[in-house]
């Protein structure tokens, strides 16, 4: 099981500056994660030539700088909105740069990186993940692509949503939570609430709301949405405006509506929903500081985005700034050959 440890450090980099500032931020996020020896350096070495890369032949770009989920280590997001690499493999050749494309420093975050996924499309931008954590840390066989991404409002410093995530065998329950308004209290409601979340996760899933509800009693209440996949199909709880969705490269598969109220004030009580499972598709939960309306201008790129990239694309490009935005993404479970 995962909890978030902190928020996401979200760098605009709309100036060659920024590249020491993420350099600063990915080496102190692998510091406070317990990264040893040399790889506190290479955290640094990772986000600043991705930086760099944007500041220079990129526009509209963004680091995201966080703790990784599912173990200890670092995960830098570096997303822009064009121009798109024309030969991805060539833009990945050590030394290959171009004043049109990305290119310089990809080979070197690919060897640094001990996870490193990344999508291009001329005209739609880019999109990349470079994880690192301690050797022998990378998650085994089986476990899932996940990709999340919880940044506060601009100008806070705590965030009033959270995410939790259970992983017990093939299934696997998420949380996305988001405390009333923004700032302390907040934030909160949100870390009450994820605590009673992995308290017993296998509980079902009004069990679960119902363990939150208790637990929020004393708060200033907050939204809360609650998805369980395996192999037999996929069930959903909510209360409140976390949405929730199933993502193909086809587009929107399955919406899931949520119910009205507050959990900690009045939660009604809660229902299941339960539809097939789909295997290739990816599992969304997100806070309302992302704007639903995303999914009226999605194009095949958006839609094609395995987890790891989907979370940040999203925050990315429709963010309310003056909200605090979580995504959770779950991306099938691999399986060995």
């Amino acid at each position: 099981m995962d909890t978030p440890k902190s928020v996401t450090t979200h760098i605009r980099v709309d100036h060659y500056s920024a590249v020491q500032l993420a350099a600063t931020t990915a080496r102190r996020t692998a510091l406070d994660q317990g990264l040893t020896g040399a790889l506190p350096d290479q955290a640094a070495v990772l986000a600043s030539e991705l930086a760099a890369n944007v500041s220079k032949h990129a526009h509209n770009g963004s680091l995201y700088i966080q703790p990784l989920p599912l173990r200890p280590g670092v995960e830098v997001l570096a997303v822009d909105r064009g121009p798109g690499m024309a030969d991805l493999e060539q833009c990945l050749t050590d030394g290959y740069t171009t004043s049109r494309t990305l290119g310089s420093g990809l080979g070197a975050v690919r060897r640094i990186a001990d996870e490193f996924t990344v999508r291009t499309r001329e005209g739609a931008g880019t999109v990349v993940s470079a994880r690192l954590g301690e050797p022998g840390g990378t998650p085994a066989e089986g476990t899932p692509g996940v990709g999340a991404v919880r940044v506060p409002a601009d100008g806070e410093s705590l965030c009033g949503d959270s995410w939790g995530l259970a992983v017990d065998g093939e299934v696997r329950t998420a949380l996305v939570v988001d405390g009333l308004g923004h700032g302390r209290l907040a934030a909160e409601a949100a870390d009450l609430a994820v605590r009673a979340f992995h308290r017993d996760p296998g509980l079902p899933l009004p069990g679960l709301l119902h363990a939150m509800n208790r637990a929020l009693r004393r708060s200033r209440g907050a939204a809360v949405g609650l998805l369980r996949l395996s192999p037999q199909g996929v069930d959903h709880c909510s209360v409140g405006n976390v949405r929730a969705l199933l993502l193909g490269h086809d587009g929107v598969r399955r919406r899931f509506g949520g119910q009205p109220g507050v959990v900690g004030w009045n939660m009604p009580e809660p229902r299941v929903q339960r539809v097939p499972a789909e295997p290739d598709a990816v599992a969304l939960l997100h806070s309302d500081g992302v704007d639903a309306r995303w999914t009226h201008t999605l194009t095949p790129f958006v839609s094609g985005l395995p987890a790891p990239l989907l979370a940040g694309a999203l925050v990315h490009e429709h963010r309310r700034s003056r909200d605090d935005a979580t995504v959770l993404a779950l991306g099938p479970v691999r399986r060995e050959p």
